[in-house]
C-alpha cells in the first residue's frame, strides 16, 4: 500500500513539473512573438520615388547591346541596418512599361513569346531575408517574371542622409529560366538589371 502511495505521489509530481515546463515554454514563445512584432514596428519605413527610380536592363543583341528600362515601381520597404532581421523589401514594376527606344521592339517584347504582358502585367520581387555582405547588403528572395518564380540574391548598397536615401543594386538572370524568348539565337542568354531607387521616410 505504501508503495502505491509513493508511486501516485511521484506520478503527480511528474505531472506538475511537466505542466510547469510547458507553461514556461508557452510564455517564452509568446514573449518572443511580442518582441519580434515590437522589432518590426521600430524598423524604418522608406517610401520610394517611382518617378525618379531607375530600373534599367541590358542584354546582348544582333547589332550590339540592347539597353532598356521599366517603370511603374510600387514597393514596400522596411530597412534598418541595425535591425536587418526585421527588414524586408517587396517591389513590382509594370511589364507593359518596357522601353528600349524603339517602339516596334517594345511592342514585340510585350508579346507572349517574351514578357506576355497581357497575362502577366507585373514583374515582382519579395525578400525572405536581408543580410550584410562584404560590399553592403544582399536581399535574398523570390523574383517572379511571366508567372515563373525563382530564388535570387540582389546585392545592394544604401546611402542615407537625413530623411532621404538611395538604394543601388544590380543582378543578372538567365532569360530562359523565366521563359523569355527562345534559347539561342541573336539575343544573349543573360540579362543584367541595374537598380537605383531614391527613398524618403
Amino acid at each position: 500500500m505504501a508503495i502505491k502511495k509513493i508511486s501516485l505521489s511521484f506520478f503527480l509530481f511528474l505531472l506538475l513539473v511537466s505542466w510547469k515546463d510547458s507553461a514556461e515554454k508557452q510564455s517564452n514563445t509568446k514573449n518572443d512573438e511580442v518582441n519580434i512584432v515590437a522589432r518590426k514596428d521600430t524598423v524604418k519605413k522608406w517610401n520610394s520615388n517611382a518617378s525618379t527610380a531607375q530600373i534599367k536592363f541590358s542584354v546582348s543583341g544582333l547589332f550590339g547591346t540592347v539597353h532598356g528600362d521599366l517603370s511603374g515601381l510600387k514597393s514596400t520597404i522596411l530597412f534598418d541596418e541595425n535591425n536587418l532581421a526585421a527588414s524586408s523589401i517587396s517591389a513590382s514594376v509594370d511589364s507593359k512599361s518596357i522601353s528600349t527606344g524603339i517602339g516596334k521592339r517594345n511592342r514585340d517584347l510585350q508579346k507572349e513569346k517574351y514578357l506576355n504582358s497581357e497575362n502577366y502585367p507585373l514583374l515582382s520581387f519579395r525578400s525572405d531575408k536581408i543580410q550584410k555582405s562584404e560590399t553592403g547588403y544582399k536581399a535574398i528572395g523570390s523574383l517572379t517574371i511571366k508567372g515563373v518564380t525563382k530564388h535570387i540574391e540582389i546585392p545592394f548598397i544604401f546611402s542615407e542622409k537625413g530623411n532621404a536615401g538611395v538604394f543601388k543594386g544590380g543582378f543578372t538572370i538567365k532569360r530562359q529560366d523565366y521563359g523569355i524568348g527562345n534559347s539561342g539565337g541573336s539575343i544573349g542568354s543573360t540579362v543584367t538589371i541595374d537598380l537605383e531607387v531614391p527613398v524618403t521616410k
